[in-house]
């Protein structure tokens, strides 16, 4: 039954009735599926509502540019989350210790790789942005680690768990250059012959 249940990306968004979801089902399922005695069951993925609320992406602003529009450039890309340049996907942004801020400036928020659709947001509206201001881009914990890849040598990062008693956890370290390289044959590469 489809991907499974999505979840509020948008502030303004409301939480899915669950239970009156599996009521309507559950109607639905009687009336189509038992009255006929038909063999058949109900079964879906759990998609994002059982992760994607509960991950961030924790960036940096590293750089501006002003052309024809704002444009300010991260640390973190789509190796980090592909939502967006793929499925030109919302994720709703923070701009940490500027939460109160009033969100007067809209930019291009953009990753630092060097192809045009590696954006994060596009005319967003956002508080005034610093050199080194820290963002949050929320709801990644289902597509973020899983989606990523290592495009033009990017590594992936680490993983860090926030338990409920404000202490952290490292649960999944960030890849290092020998990860990359692990499973290249350097030993049958080595017997390749340049061309003249």
């Amino acid at each position: 039954m489809g991907g499974g249940y999505g979840i509020p990306y948008k502030p303004e968004q409301n939480e899915l009735d669950l239970e009156y979801i599996a009521k309507e089902i559950n109607k639905i399922y009687k009336e189509l599926i038992v009255k006929n005695k038909l063999s058949l069951r109900i079964v879906m993925e759990s998609g994002r509502m059982i992760t994607g609320p509960y991950g961030w992406l924790i960036t940096s602003v590293r750089h501006f540019k002003h052309i024809y529009k704002k444009y300010v450039g991260l640390d973190a890309c789509m190796t980090n989350l592909m939502r967006p340049a793929l499925y030109d996907a919302y994720h709703h942004i923070t701009v940490l210790g500027k939460e109160n801020a009033a969100p007067d400036h809209i930019y291009d928020v953009t990753g630092s790789l060097c192809e045009n659709n590696d954006k994060f947001a596009i005319d967003r509206m956002l508080p005034k942005l610093e050199t080194g201001d820290i963002l949050a881009i929320h709801n990644t914990g289902a597509h973020g680690w899983a989606m990523g890849f290592n495009y033009n040598g990017k590594l992936r990062s680490s993983e860090l768990l926030l338990r409920p008693d404000g202490s952290v956890i490292l649960i999944r370290r960030a890849e290092t250059e020998e990860d990359y390289f692990s499973t290249l044959d350097f030993k049958k590469l080595s017997k390749f012959k340049t061309m003249k």
